[in-house]
């Protein structure tokens, strides 16, 4: 299902390009300067509506919903820690969230005919495509953590955009848009429409912050099975802008004795984290809470070390600073010894 606006003059290059794949391809109108949409079958006008009432001014989805009751935070000193740090890492890396996805990722080699510049085998946060035959090329990213959005909604939304911006940012993208997948439960029920309520307010107020525009999106509502609605899932894809391929930074490190810089406050997070959950079996507490300023700040610090050069930055995500630096040397390891 995908829909495209071509100049009249390219149809037949993208017909043949959908005939080769096996895919249905049908020009099903054309744009004029009326500002009105018009449907017609057979040549009969079936419905003529101005295109403002469709979008700025279309009626609100409104149900009756209540928001999710507020979580404490959970501190650091009232958690004893069950086994050591050592083996604690070990469990989280080879937990079903931390794992390495590279088997399903090269179910179909993506590197094949893609332009592929950097991706989930070739040590990157975003996938990285070339565009023709650059320098440019688009940094592309999907995240989300349905926990936090179950635990705090808003927060959790806010969560899911900070963490494309994070993706795109550490290649070295100006991220430029984004697109909400928001896959709920049964918005019948209230507390799920809350959570759709308070995982959209989120979303919005970190794009706002971010300048980070959403420019499309879709819904799947009424997920769920014998009456179990699943985690609020508002999944967020991110597109940024690459001046320069070859300038990308990648998620791992670049030479031995090289200094680790943590760029923005860490004071410790317990509430709702893979650690917290899996090693103390405590899925608790209100999940890390996000400041979209200083998002913003770090981000494009960031990037301008970059520009200037940098080209190792990993962001830290589920499992934390102790997982961020596994992972990086984990890719170190990786490029080292060659395709696996």
């Amino acid at each position: 299902r995908m829909l495209m606006v071509l100049h009249p003059e390219k149809a037949a290059e993208a017909e043949a390009v959908f005939r080769k794949w096996g895919l249905d391809f049908a020009v099903i109108g054309h744009t004029t300067d009326t500002l009105r949409f018009v449907i017609k079958q057979g040549g009969v006008v079936k419905a003529d509506l101005p295109i403002k009432q469709l979008g700025d001014e279309a009626p609100l989805y409104d149900r009756p919903h209540v928001a999710a009751p507020s979580r404490a935070a959970i501190e650091p000193g009232s958690v004893s820690p069950p086994i050591g740090n050592a083996e604690a890492l070990l469990r989280l890396i080879g937990s079903a969230d931390l794992c390495s996805k590279r088997w399903v990722c090269e179910q179909y080699d993506h590197l094949i005919g893609g332009n592929t510049v950097a991706g989930p085998a070739t040590g990157g946060n975003a996938a990285v495509v070339r565009v023709e035959d650059g320098p440019k090329g688009l940094a592309l990213t999907a995240d989300v953590t349905p926990r936090y959005c179950k635990a705090d909604p808003v927060q959790g939304g806010r969560q899911a955009v900070a963490e494309a911006w994070r993706n795109l940012t550490a290649v070295g993208a100006r991220p430029l848009a984004l697109t909400d997948n928001l896959n709920f439960g049964n918005p019948e029920k209230a507390d799920a429409m809350g959570e759709l309520v308070g995982c959209i307010r989120g979303i919005g107020e970190a794009a706002r912050a971010l300048d980070f525009p959403i420019v499309s999106g879709n819904v799947s509502l009424y997920n769920e099975t014998m009456g179990q609605g699943i985690l609020p899932t508002p999944t967020i894809g991110g597109v940024g802008l690459v001046d320069d391929v070859a300038a990308i930074a990648r998620a791992r490190f670049e030479r031995a004795g090289d200094v680790l810089l943590l760029v923005g406050e860490t004071a410790g997070w317990l509430g709702q984290s893979l650690y917290l959950r899996d090693i103390c079996g405590q899925p608790e507490g209100a999940p890390p809470p996000v400041d979209l300023g200083a998002e913003r700040r770090n981000g494009d610090f960031v990037r301008s070390l970059i520009v200037a050069g940098l080209r190792c930055v990993h962001d830290l995500a589920d499992g934390g600073l102790a997982v961020a630096l596994f992972e990086m040397g984990a890719a170190s390891n990786r490029d080292r010894a060659g395709p696996m």
